[in-house]
């Protein structure tokens, strides 16, 4: 990988750092060392209705513009806001990268 995750103990790093070593050296194959790069990712936060609206409003987005950038639909957006339904999967990465790296990350 061309850029280090960040470990979330003092125990990850060093099993990251010995990872890292090894796949240096060749005995770790890049599937295996990205499987190490997925145990350092923090985890994604959830997203309610209060916090998608307020995302949407600081990007100052309508509702079906905002659709169109996650590629999903006017009515689940809708549903988000109103708290009918909650994102998750692939939309829930997207809102947060929306929110932690703006609009530009995803045009």
């Amino acid at each position: 990988m061309t850029t280090r995750a960040k470990a979330k103990t003092g125990i990850h790093e060093a099993v990251y750092e010995t990872a890292s070593d090894l796949h240096r050296l060749g005995f770790i194959d890049k599937r295996k060392m990205s499987r190490f790069d997925v145990l350092c990712l923090d985890p994604v936060p959830q997203y309610d209705a209060s916090k998608i609206r307020a995302l949407r409003d600081h990007l100052q987005l309508s509702q079906s513009v905002f659709a169109a950038v996650l590629n999903t639909s006017l009515s689940t957006v809708r549903k988000w806001e109103v708290g009918d339904k909650h994102p998750s999967g692939p939309s829930l990465k997207l809102l947060n990268l929306l929110d932690r790296k703006g609009l530009e990350a995803l045009t």
